[in-house]
């Protein structure tokens, strides 16, 4: 990204530099900023005060402009931080654990409740170490704002409940979209007088003759899907749905921000599951939201309300974690590509479903809008349900479990993980066949789970 030629700061006093803590809120929708136009829309036309600290955020919001992802997971949010979250000369985040924040006097607390002062009040509405990891998060996302919650689910459901009116709204999603998302949205939204439409993932045709009638509030999908990989044109879906004025949200777990940046995109809103590729170890549950500040604070009044507040502990846990996403993401990215080239093929395999293949009829679209497709592939294996189990036990090196994005490999069968005892017309349905296996791939050694990979299947 190339550096601005412009100044950071004018020569003004410093009474009158703009206040970098306080977002600018716009009645009209943002949608994605580069660092440099963030730092740019910070710093016209917000509240002016007195403040000793601006130049110097000014000055790291800048840098970060030009910084790497990378580096970026590692210092966003604490060395490079803009916010002020931390007052510490700790290099390790400290965790904050006190529910409840005192002030020094009441003109104090007036001037936290008139936004001239940065604190905070109670754990539920925030907290030091969880700000951390937001600011950290914006900053992968190049998002204005971001708000953790205690689950990828919590995320989804504040976010619909929060961006859609009932009794007035109307969600687009996609067939293929998370089942639990699906559900919430079939059998939860409808029963509060908003309008439900599924539509199939690349289904343009039909998508444009539904927002033409002008009605729509959101449009909401996966990119890419679970397990089959697809991927949707993030930027040809956001002008469709932006010419009629609907709000565009991408859950883009299984991309992880170091592959994709649904918001440079044009979508106004990108959720996470947390729990995968952001904390990266199997051992926390999170997820987060982020976008412009104005749709961030909608989004945060509800979170509010439903008390999915994420604990500082969990929130120090995938602030560990971060830190070496990138790192992590580059190997799974590397493995997984290689490992779908192999099994494409294999005498054995039958199909693979990984976006990174020139097979792939999603490729073109992934290769435009990720630098790298992901840690998980799938495949159908040529053998029958039991067949295929005995592939899946014959593997020593993964575990059999669901979740996806850990150091951990991990694979499973969905026709049995997923979709046990459901009738062959709901498996069709979802496009889950008995021989489906998805693979999600760690940090091990490529050549030791192709091996390992190539010996099971040799017991079948």
């Amino acid at each position: 990204m190339a550096r601005s030629s412009s100044p950071l700061v004018n020569k003004a006093s410093p009474t009158e530099q703009p206040r970098l803590l306080c977002t600018r809120r716009s009645s009209k929708r943002v949608t994605a900023l580069s660092p440099e136009a963030l730092l740019d829309a910070t710093l016209a036309g917000v509240e002016q005060q007195d403040d000793a600290g601006v130049i110097a955020a000014a000055t790291a919001l800048k840098r970060d402009a030009t910084l790497s992802d990378e580096t970026l997971a590692v210092h966003a949010g604490e060395k490079m931080g803009k916010n002020g979250a931390m007052d510490t000369d700790s290099i390790a985040t400290p965790i904050v654990s006190g529910t409840t924040h005192w002030f020094k006097s009441s003109g104090d607390l007036v001037a936290f409740k008139e936004g001239r002062r940065h604190s905070f009040e109670y754990g539920r509405y925030g907290n030091p170490t969880v700000k951390v990891l937001e600011d950290k998060i914006s900053a992968l996302e190049r998002a204005e704002g971001t708000l953790v919650t205690s689950s990828g689910m919590n995320a989804i459901v504040a976010t619909l409940l929060a961006l859609v009116p009932p009794g007035a709204g109307h969600v687009v999603t996609t067939t293929e979209c998370y089942s639990e998302a699906r559900a919430f949205i079939r059998d939860k939204l409808s029963k509060m007088g908003i309008k439900v439409t599924f539509v199939e993932l690349n289904d343009m045709e039909t998508l444009k003759a539904v927002l033409d009638q002008g009605d729509v509030t959101l449009f909401y999908t996966d990119c890419p899907t679970n397990p089959h990989l697809k991927c949707i044109d993030i930027k040809l879906v956001a002008d469709l749905c932006h010419r009629r004025g609907a709000l565009v949200c991408i859950d883009s777990t299984l991309a992880s921000p170091i592959n994709q940046k649904p918001l440079t995109l044009g979508a106004d809103i990108v959720v996470h599951s947390a729990t995968k590729y952001i904390a990266g170890h199997h051992d926390v549950i999170a997820g987060c939201i982020s976008g412009s500040e104005a749709l961030i604070s909608r989004i945060r009044a509800w979170h509010h309300d439903l008390g999915g507040a994420i604990s500082p502990d969990a929130a120090y846990m995938i602030i560990r974690g971060l830190k070496t996403m990138a790192l992590r993401v580059e190997t799974q990215n590397q493995t997984s590509l290689r490992m779908a080239r192999l099994l494409e093929n294999h005498p054995k395999i039958e199909r693979v479903y990984y976006p990174g293949l020139l097979s792939s009829p999603w490729h073109d679209i992934a290769k435009s809008q990720m630098t790298g497709f992901g840690g998980v592939i799938s495949f159908e294996v040529a053998s029958d349900l039991h067949g295929v189990m005995r592939f899946v036990d014959a593997l020593e090196i993964p575990f059999i479990a669901t979740s996806l994005g850990g150091c951990e490999s991990l694979v499973q069968q969905p026709a049995v993980m997923s979709f046990w005892g459901q009738s062959d017309e709901e498996k069709a349905k979802n496009g889950i066949k008995d021989n489906l296996v998805r693979f999600s791939f760690g940090i091990e050694k490529f050549e030791d789970l192709r091996d390992d990979i190539i010996q099971a299947l040799e017991k079948i």
